[in-house]
C-alpha cells in the first residue's frame, strides 16, 4: 500500500505559489529498470531507500537556507556518485574492455547555460567537472582526455582508475548479461529564487564498447532545465532518449502546446518512448514545484521533498 501510494503521489504532483521566498522543490532518481521486489533483500531495500533520502536531505538543506538550485544538484548528484549503490561515479559499471567511462551533465533553467562530460575515467566526481565546463570554458560538453586535462586545470579531483572498482560491478561485465545493466542518477531542483535546475550522471552501460555514450550529458536528451518550463533528469536506454530527445520533448510540449508537467510526461514517457521500445523514466519539476517522477519500466529509485512538508520515496 505504501509504494501505491507514493507512485500515486509522484504522478500526480502538486500546485504551489510562485513566492520566490518560500517556495522550494527537488527530486531526485537513481536509475530506473524492470525490477521486482523479489530480486531485493529486505536489508537491501533499506540500505537504497537510507542512501536516497540521504541525497536528498543535502539538497533539501542547500534550498531551505536559500541556497541556489545548482548548488542542490550538483551536491546530491556527487554524493550519489560517491555512493557504490549506484551506477554512477564510484559504482560505475564497466566497459566491454574492462574499464569505467563516466558522463555527467548539469543545465541551469535561468540562463539555459549547460556543462557537460563524457567518456571520462579518471574523475572522481564528473558532475563538478561538468558544472566547471559550463562556467569555466565556452563549450558546453568535453569527451576523454580533454576533459581530464581541463579537470587538472580547473582544481577537480582526479583518482586512479582502480577508485573506480567495486566486485559487484567486475561481476556484473563478467557474467556479460544478454540484457545489459543500465542505470543513471540524477537530481532537479527549484530554488527561493524560482531558478530550475537538472543533473544526470552516469557509468552507462555493463560491456559497452567502441566509447559509446548515452544520454545523459547531452542536453535536452537526458538532461534539460528552463525556468519558463521544466527541469527534467532522464534515466534509461539511452539511445532512445537520444533519438526522441525525451528531455527537451518534455519541455517544448509544456512551451508550445501548454501541457502541465504531468501531461507533458505522460505523453512522452507513457507514449513515445513506450511505442518505439524504449524503457525507462524522468523525475521533473515545473516552475510552480510541481513534481512528476515517472517511468514505463517495473522500477525506479525515487524521492522527492517539497517546502510544503511534502515527501516521498519509492522503488517499485
Amino acid at each position: 500500500m505504501r509504494n501505491k501510494f507514493y507512485i500515486l503521489l509522484l504522478i500526480i504532483g502538486f500546485g504551489v505559489s510562485n513566492g520566490f521566498s518560500q517556495t522550494w522543490s527537488i527530486a531526485v532518481h537513481g536509475g530506473a529498470g524492470n525490477m521486482k521486489p523479489e530480486n531485493f533483500t529486505a536489508e537491501q531495500l533499506s540500505e537504497y531507500e537510507q542512501e536516497m533520502n540521504k541525497a536528498l536531505s543535502i539538497g533539501v538543506e542547500i534550498l531551505k537556507s536559500g541556497g541556489t538550485s545548482l548548488d542542490a544538484v550538483e551536491q546530491v548528484v556527487r554524493y550519489l556518485e560517491d555512493c557504490p549503490l549506484f551506477n554512477a561515479g564510484k559504482g560505475a559499471v564497466f566497459t566491454h574492455e574492462g574499464r569505467n567511462e563516466l558522463d555527467a551533465a548539469i543545465m541551469d533553467g535561468r540562463t539555459l547555460s549547460a556543462g557537460a562530460v563524457a567518456g571520462v575515467s579518471n574523475v572522481k566526481n564528473p558532475i563538478s567537472l561538468a558544472r566547471k565546463v559550463m562556467e569555466n570554458s565556452p563549450h558546453v560538453m568535453l569527451t576523454g582526455k580533454g576533459a581530464s586535462e581541463f579537470a587538472l586545470e580547473n582544481g577537480v579531483e582526479l583518482v586512479d582508475s582502480s577508485y573506480f572498482y567495486t566486485p559487484q560491478r567486475w561481476n556484473d561485465l563478467q557474467r556479460v548479461l544478454s540484457k545489459e545493466k543500465m542505470g543513471t542518477v540524477g537530481c532537479v531542483a527549484l530554488d527561493v529564487h524560482g531558478n530550475l535546475a537538472a543533473a544526470t550522471s552516469t557509468g552507462g552501460m555493463t560491456n559497452k564498447r567502441w566509447g559509446r555514450i548515452g544520454d545523459a550529458p547531452i542536453i535536452g536528451a537526458g538532461t534539460y532545465a528552463n525556468n519558463s518550463t521544466c527541469a527534467v533528469s532522464a534515466t534509461g536506454h539511452g539511445e532512445f532518449f537520444i533519438r526522441y530527445t525525451v528531455a527537451h520533448d518534455i519541455s517544448a510540449l509544456m512551451e508550445y502546446q501548454n501541457l502541465s508537467l504531468n501531461a507533458a510526461v505522460e505523453k512522452v514517457i507513457m507514449g513515445k518512448l513506450l511505442n518505439a521500445g524504449g524503457r525507462g523514466g524522468v523525475i521533473a519539476l515545473d516552475h510552480l514545484g510541481n513534481v512528476c517522477m515517472m517511468m514505463n519500466t517495473t522500477g525506479m529509485f525515487r524521492a522527492f521533498a517539497r517546502s510544503d512538508g511534502s515527501t516521498g520515496f519509492a522503488i517499485f
